[in-house]
C-alpha cells in the first residue's frame, strides 16, 4: 500500500473513532480478548496466552488483507476491530470486534461504546475501505449481538454448526450490503 494511502487511511480512521493498532496495543488487546465475557461469546473460548497472541499480532499487522484498529470511545481506547478481504476483487469484507468490558463497564459506557463501534466499523468498512459487503460470524448464543446487529441493517444470510474448540456450536452468518 502506498504510504500516502495509508496516511489517508490513517486519517480517516481517526475521524471514524479509529486509530491503527500498534506494537503498544497488544498487551490491552490480549487482556481485553481474554475477558471471560468476551471468550464465552467468541470463535476462539480459551484464555489466549501472550505467545500465541504476538504470533497473531506479528502476522495481523503485516498483512495486506486485513486491518486491525483500536475503536476510541471518547477519546480513550475502548475496543477493537479486525477487517479481513482487503485484498478480495469482490470487497467482501468480514469483520470482529469487542470490548474493554470491564474499564467500559467501570465508566458506565459499555453500550454507548458498543452502539459508536458497531456504527462506525460500518462506515469504515463502506466508506473507507471501500466494502461491497461487510460479514461476520456470531454464536447463535450471542443474542445481544445478533439483535445489535440486525438494528444496524445486518441480515441473517445462513445458519450452520462449526466446530469451535471441539465442540458444534451454532453460527450465524450476517452481512450487509452497499447502501443497505
Amino acid at each position: 500500500m502506498s504510504e500516502h494511502r495509508e496516511r489517508v487511511e490513517e486519517e480517516s480512521a481517526a475521524g471514524a473513532g479509529f486509530r491503527p493498532a500498534d506494537d503498544g496495543d497488544v498487551r490491552r488487546m490480549l487482556q481485553w480478548r481474554n475477558h471471560p465475557q468476551v471468550r464465552g461469546v467468541s470463535l476462539t473460548s480459551h484464555e489466549i496466552g501472550l505467545d500465541e497472541h504476538t504470533a497473531w499480532w506479528t502476522r495481523a499487522r503485516v498483512d495486506p488483507d486485513r486491518r486491525v484498529l483500536m475503536h476510541l470511545h471518547r477519546g480513550v481506547p475502548s475496543g477493537v476491530v479486525t477487517f479481513a478481504g482487503l485484498t478480495s476483487p469482490e470487497r467482501a469484507l468480514t469483520w470482529g470486534f469487542y470490548l474493554d468490558v470491564a474499564g467500559l463497564d467501570a465508566r458506565g459506557e459499555l453500550l454507548p461504546a458498543w452502539l459508536s463501534l458497531e456504527r462506525a466499523a460500518i462506515a469504515y468498512a463502506f466508506e473507507t475501505l471501500g466494502a461491497h459487503t461487510l460479514g461476520g460470524e456470531t454464536l447463535t448464543s450471542n443474542q445481544p449481538v445478533l439483535a445489535l446487529h440486525r438494528r444496524f441493517g445486518f441480515r441473517v444470510v445462513r445458519q450452520y454448526e462449526r466446530e469451535i474448540e471441539g465442540r458444534p456450536h451454532q453460527v450465524v452468518w450476517t452481512e450487509m450490503s452497499r447502501g443497505k
